[in-house]
């Protein structure tokens, strides 16, 4: 049977060398990293027609990190590509065994091993189906009590300075059409001189960039435990509430607090669970602010990745 040759990791994340039969064939799968071997096995047969290995030697700090040179000159990292192929995986690399381990664990582990300056990078490669599925892997981490422990980030957890800042870049898509701006955007977090903490949204556009002057989309982040509309469970929740915030400073340059424009103004709320090391994953609700209004999903779900540059 003939075998090939590809680079793989260990538990220390150092690179080493293995073979597999091929074509690929079906597999047990009692352990996760059975299943990664399989899949970057997969990668390595998918793209043998069109990508050549890259020399290991490397002038960059990544130089230990697996990597293939695609024929337009690009870089393709193995670390990002086995996140969206652990979302989105081909019939013949699904575990015959889910049960064997906790997939969110496993999402996690791969997040984990990206450094952090390409965490952003999941923003380009992640399309709005996949976002989806991080989402309800996500969900899994609430099985295991000491996953379900783990923070994206500090930021979240720990009680700052008063106006110091953490920016994330976002993604989504579905938007209603007068915030279109939402499929990418950013978020500012910070702390008031009470240490509470609180956001707001930036878009990236023109336009976005005038009404942020406007409506700078202010909202308090919540430690909360369910989603209300799904009663699903989640981590955080930015509530926006009606824009107004009493606050007597503002991190330099945000401008004042204003009222929401529609729908924001209509009791919104992203609910949020953490899926990795700087990267969480949304649901924005628009639950109303009438009771009798039935809660509906203000878009698709949302990708966000820390800013590390920053």
């Amino acid at each position: 049977m003939r075998g090939a040759t590809f680079k793989c990791h260990r538990a220390s994340d150092r690179p080493y060398t293995c073979c597999l039969p091929t074509p690929p064939v079906r597999f047990s799968h009692q352990l996760p990293i059975l299943h990664f071997i399989q899949r970057r096995h997969f990668h390595r047969l998918k793209c043998a027609a069109a990508v050549r290995r890259a020399p290991m030697a490397s002038l960059s700090s990544w130089d230990d990190e697996p990597y293939e040179v695609l024929p337009n000159g690009k870089i393709a990292y193995l670390d990002e590509q086995d996140v969206v192929t652990f979302l989105d995986p081909p019939k013949e690399l699904i575990p015959l065994d889910p049960s064997s381990y906790n997939p969110a664990a496993y999402l996690w582990k791969k997040i984990e091993s990206i450094p952090e300056g390409r965490r952003n990078r999941l923003l380009s490669l992640l399309k709005p189906r996949l976002i989806s599925s991080a989402w309800e892997i996500a969900g899994m981490r609430y099985d295991d009590p000491k996953l379900a422990a783990k923070t994206g980030s500090s930021f979240l957890s720990d009680r700052k300075e008063a106006m110091s800042l953490e920016f994330w870049n976002c993604r989504t898509s579905g938007a209603p059409l007068p915030i279109a701006w939402i499929s990418f955007f950013r978020k500012a977090l910070f702390y008031s001189e009470e240490r509470k903490l609180y956001g707001r949204l930036i878009g990236g556009s023109v336009m976005a960039g005038v009404s942020n002057s406007f409506f700078p989309f202010y909202f308090t982040v919540k430690q909360v435990h369910e989603v209300m509309s799904t009663e699903q469970p989640c981590d955080l929740a930015y509530e926006f509430g009606d824009g107004l915030l009493e606050l007597t400073n503002y991190p330099q340059g945000f401008p004042n607090s204003a009222k929401h424009p529609w729908p924001f103004n209509d009791q919104v709320v992203i609910y949020l669970r953490h899926v990795g090391p700087g990267v969480l994953v949304g649901q924005a609700w628009q639950e109303g602010v009438k009771l009798e209004q039935v809660p509906k999903k203000l878009c698709s779900e949302i990708l966000m990745v820390k800013d590390y540059s920053l």
